[in-house]
């Protein structure tokens, strides 16, 4: 007998859904409640708004160098397009002063009625280092630091170099500093000038002399003005005719 496959029967069909069945629907006090009036969100109370700082907040420009327990003030210096020109003989003077306090403005700088005040407190220099404009102070002041640091004792391996700087006090006030060379003595087929190899230490300095006086005479020769004839020698005068600066007896000649 061949295997059929069985068909359902009628009865295997779900019965429809009486029409007096009763519905899901919810009722009429389920429905979500209404909050209350008084639910809202809270108003902050008037005292709850940020308080506005008294007139005589901290200040970090005009509160600062205020006098420590041994009554010591700071030299205050403000960096500024307006002020002294900051020099080589400035650096050297402010090494002197056992305490330094720099304020750095932004933009067009430092309320004036600040700089007055701290006036009444300290000694205020206003310092410019030369005729531009910056941002803001800070990198005028690192300038600064640097300039008047490298001087302190102890900071060189060799206190003394630094007569032979430019600008230096002394004999190289109003001079640039002359080429200078180090190791090795020939480079790329560019040897040392051989007086510096000669260990004759007064020729080597009167090389360095003239050297000095040349350079000024091509780069700065605004500075060869401030130069005192009476300090000049012979040789002094020779090199500065040769660079076409003759010293006429009493001034130097345009």
């Amino acid at each position: 007998m061949a295997a059929t496959t069985p068909t359902p029967s009628a009865s295997a069909t779900p019965p429809a859904p009486s029409a007096n069945a009763p519905t899901a629907s919810p009722p009429a006090d389920a429905t979500a409640p209404t909050p209350p009036a008084d639910a809202t969100a809270p108003t902050p109370p008037a005292s709850a708004t940020a308080p506005t700082p008294p007139a005589s907040a901290p200040h970090p420009v005009s509160d600062a160098g205020q006098p420590v327990a041994s009554g010591a003030v700071p030299r205050l210096i403000i960096p500024t397009p307006s002020g002294r020109p900051f020099t080589q003989a400035l650096a050297a003077q402010y090494v002197s002063e056992p305490w330094l306090l720099f304020a750095c403005g932004r933009y067009e700088g430092i309320d004036s009625r600040v700089v007055d005040e701290a006036r009444t407190r300290m000694p205020v220099d206003e310092v410019s280092l030369g005729d531009f404009v910056l941002a803001g102070g800070e990198v005028a002041v690192l300038v600064m630091i640097e300039a008047i640091g490298r001087l302190q004792p102890g900071v060189l391996g060799n206190a003394d170099s630094v007569a032979d700087d430019s600008f230096a006090p002394g004999a190289m006030e109003s001079l640039l500093e002359g080429p200078v060379y180090t190791k090795p003595p020939v480079w790329r087929e560019r040897p040392v000038p051989d007086i510096l190899l000669s260990g004759h230490h007064g020729a080597i300095a009167r090389w360095r002399r003239d050297e000095a006086i040349r350079r000024t005479a091509r780069h700065r020769p605004d500075l060869l003005a401030r130069l005192a004839p009476e300090d000049l020698d012979e040789r002094d005068r020779a090199v500065l005719g040769e660079a076409g600066f003759p010293v006429d007896g009493e001034d130097m000649a345009d």
